[in-house]
């Protein structure tokens, strides 16, 4: 669950070369390397779920892999915002060595970047040379690569990353016995969600639910937290669906699995506001 973006791709990049030494060596048969999955929460921090203390809702999926694995406890992001961040978890760098610090400098999805300043258009770091998105280290043992449906790295990705890459990806896609990488980005709780789905159901009691010290205690912050605990539920339920389908092929066991947020918490205050929430705690 969020671990720190140090611990995550340094464990990977181990292992990868640990891999590749081993099957340079050994010809270790594909079948025997680990598949390995990812489940990003975005937008989400530790204090939202039951694994960190929060009793306010249920969420059997996360709470089940908490129970078969390790729950990380000293968790950070290099920023507390989108793009810069995700740019980060696909190259074990920070954002400021690559320079993708800049929030969203690199939107190919529109003509400009941002229409409110003068037509800025969008524009791709040059990231430093060498430089390439960890999972071609993975394709090149032999590991199947598959994301979506979110990319968002804030630069220009390299096109040996992904086998594929979109909403439809899934490891099933693979060649039969070949070892696989999977991203599954949640979009469910991001803080858009928040009010595009202002409207349904809520799985949690506003007045049920704990309003932290910096939120004034109103209606409105009621129902938003409300909301975000049951954007959760729905999160949930997707997750549900990868864990279901890891076990019905038999790969659950085999299948090193990361749950985590990819930068930190939605509400306003926090998210963006990492330097101001610095100095308030002074």
């Amino acid at each position: 669950m969020q671990p720190k973006y140090p611990i995550i791709l340094f464990a990977i990049l181990v292992l990868v070369g640990c891999l590749q030494e081993q099957r340079n060596e050994e010809n270790i048969p594909q079948e025997n390397l680990p598949n390995i999955v990812w489940l990003v929460a975005e937008d989400q921090s530790p204090e939202w779920f039951p694994m960190y203390g929060d009793s306010t809702i249920s969420l059997p999926n996360p709470e089940s892999l908490a129970a078969d694995g390790v729950v990380f406890t000293n968790a950070v992001a290099p920023v507390p915002v989108c793009a810069p961040a995700v740019s980060a978890l696909i190259s074990g760098m920070y954002p400021t060595t690559l320079g993708t610090h800049n929030m969203r400098t690199y939107t190919p999805w529109l003509a400009v970047n941002q229409p409110t300043l003068d037509s800025l258009p969008s524009y791709s770091p040059i990231v430093p040379e060498g430089v390439k998105m960890f999972p071609e280290y993975l394709r090149k043992i032999g590991y199947y690569t598959a994301n979506g449906p979110k990319e968002d790295y804030n630069f220009e990705k390299t096109d040996a990353a992904w086998d594929e890459s979109s909403g439809e990806r899934h490891w099933r896609k693979r060649k039969n016995g070949q070892p696989f990488f999977a991203v599954f980005n949640y979009s469910v709780c991001h803080e858009s969600q928040v009010w595009n789905r202002g409207k349904d159901s809520l799985y949690v009691d506003p007045q049920n639910v704990k309003v932290p010290p910096y939120f004034p205690d109103t209606e409105v912050i009621r129902h938003d937290l409300a909301v975000n605990y049951s954007n959760l539920k729905r999160l949930d339920d997707q997750i549900g669906k990868v864990i279901d389908d890891l076990k019905e092929d038999g790969l659950y066991e085999n299948t090193i699995i990361f749950f985590y947020g990819d930068h930190g918490d939605l509400f306003l205050d926090i998210k963006g506001l990492c330097t101001i929430l610095e100095l308030k705690s002074r």
